[in-house]
């Protein structure tokens, strides 16, 4: 026998040794389920950081009130009084500086000044500017910090939401809420970790992988609550089928697919198999955590009286703080509408009245139940508008454009100062002069609060380590506490 023809011997060892480590691959595959389901930190080969949370973070939870179509920050929280002088007259190019437009804009003739229609006024404490448009925000005026500052890559929504969520303009990666799942894990094994929930009509449409997991395992990805039929789709065993059965077929179901994780040891098999026993749970705990009958009525009345309707802003906001309260790691809320570009006076308005008490409300409550100081709540869109016009100005109507070098959003919540009102930005509200907050940088200052370095938490996909931020990203340090 030559000294290359394996012998029986060695055929068998080496059989063994694939047997063992398969099996070893697969118990660790199982146990690291486990511990994610319980909390733990994620110790997969493809983080090399297994000690995470890296440092003891002040939050826990975040809920993020996204306003699809980009509200105007000139609007409601940049104020430029001066502007009023300048209306009708054409932006100056040296503010402009060749900054490149929509196609909905770039063939006006004209880019005439178009300042606010509405009123601000300083609220609180803190004296934060604050539009008449938002007389509830401007009740917890002392509780937010207003971020003026923000600007992005993007000029088209869906590139724009894109990149906000998850770090890219290009489709494909993991979003802001599965980067936590996966780095933190669940703090409730009978709920997912990361839930969304759409609200509003018109406007931008919003994909499902918004709250996907990307390259990530698919465990991580969000579970969208819906406002008809069941929450969540499947939730409900098919007619005739009662629940000791689903039982059964649900465990000789995970024998099989044991038998293959041994095989294989695929760590989607264990993903998979978690999953079915989650669905299983969520048909007890999903209802009850949907059913807000039992709240009594000063919280609607709190929330405002469209909370009592399913799908609206205002009982989403609700839901977030029930998903909060059992300990779902990221509450997503994504409202549609908020793309004017023509008739902005009329339709700006509508929408503040469809999200400020409800947005107001969902913090004051956090905060009467403890819940704020270890929960980020987070409000904004994907970027601004512009302070020229789209389309004609009149005295009473004018409309704005997409605006990605600045636009405003608010923070609120565990390892945020209060009260703050953090960057400045020219008398156009159209360049930064101050404190730029690129989206990277909100994003990883987000992260540190969870008590996360934004750079540890990678996932190698296609030869390298990918993150959030990408290869980018600073913290914003005047805003933590």
């Amino acid at each position: 026998m030559s000294d290359s023809t394996p012998s029986p011997l060695t055929d068998h060892m080496a059989l063994a040794r694939r047997g063992f480590l398969g099996r070893s691959a697969a118990g660790l595959a199982a146990i690291s389920t486990l511990l994610a389901e319980d909390g733990f930190a994620q110790t997969s080969a493809a983080n090399p950081d297994h000690s995470l949370p890296h440092f003891a973070g002040k939050a826990k939870r975040v809920i993020y009130l996204f306003q699809s179509g980009a509200p105007s920050q000139l609007d409601l929280f940049d104020h430029k009084p001066d502007l009023e002088k300048h209306r009708d007259a054409d932006l100056p190019d040296s503010i402009r500086k060749g900054q490149r437009l929509t196609g909905m804009t770039s063939k006006q003739a004209r880019f005439p000044i178009a300042p606010s229609s509405f009123a601000f006024a300083r609220h609180g404490q803190s004296g934060q500017s604050i539009s008449e448009l938002l007389p509830e925000t401007a009740r917890i005026a002392d509780r937010i910090t207003i971020l003026k500052t923000l600007h992005t890559e993007a000029i088209n929504h869906d590139p724009a939401i894109t990149f906000i969520q998850t770090g890219s303009q290009l489709s494909g990666r993991p979003s802001f809420g599965s980067w936590l799942s996966y780095g933190l894990g669940s703090l409730n094994s009978d709920l997912p970790a990361f839930v969304a929930m759409v609200s509003g009509s018109g406007g931008q449409p919003l994909y499902d992988r918004l709250w996907g997991s990307g390259f990530l395992p698919s465990k991580f990805q969000g579970v969208k609550f819906r406002s008809v039929g069941d929450p969540v789709l499947f939730l409900s065993n098919p007619s005739g089928l009662q629940a000791n059965v689903r039982r059964r077929f649900l465990d000789d179901l995970a024998r099989l697919n044991n038998l293959k994780l041994k095989q294989q040891a695929d760590p989607e098999i264990s993903t998979r198999m978690a999953q079915y026993e989650l669905a299983f749970r969520m048909q007890t705990s999903v209802p009850e955590l949907t059913d807000t009958s039992s709240e009594p009525d000063h919280i609607f009345k709190l929330y405002g009286e469209d909370s009592r309707q399913p799908g609206t802003f205002a009982s989403n906001c609700l839901l977030a703080r029930r998903l909060c309260e059992r300990g779902v790691r990221f509450v997503q809320l994504f409202h549609r509408g908020w793309d004017q570009h023509a008739n902005l006076p009329e339709k700006l308005a509508q929408q503040c009245a469809d999200t400020d008490r409800a947005s107001a409300a969902l913090v004051l409550d956090l905060a009467q139940r403890g819940l704020l100081k270890d929960t980020l709540v987070v409000w904004g869109g994907e970027f601004g508008r512009t302070v020229y016009c789209q389309g004609r100005l009149t005295k009473s109507d004018y409309g704005r454009d997409h605006h990605p070098r600045c636009f405003s959003a608010w923070v609120a919540g565990a390892g945020i100062q209060p009260g703050l009102t953090h960057g400045t930005t020219d008398d156009y509200s159209y360049n930064i002069l101050e404190n730029p907050v690129h989206v990277h940088d909100l994003n990883a200052t987000l992260l540190h609060c969870l008590g996360i370095d934004h750079r540890r938490l990678t996932f190698k996909y296609q030869g390298r380590r990918h993150r959030l931020t990408d290869v980018h990203g600073e913290l914003v340090n005047e805003i933590l506490a």
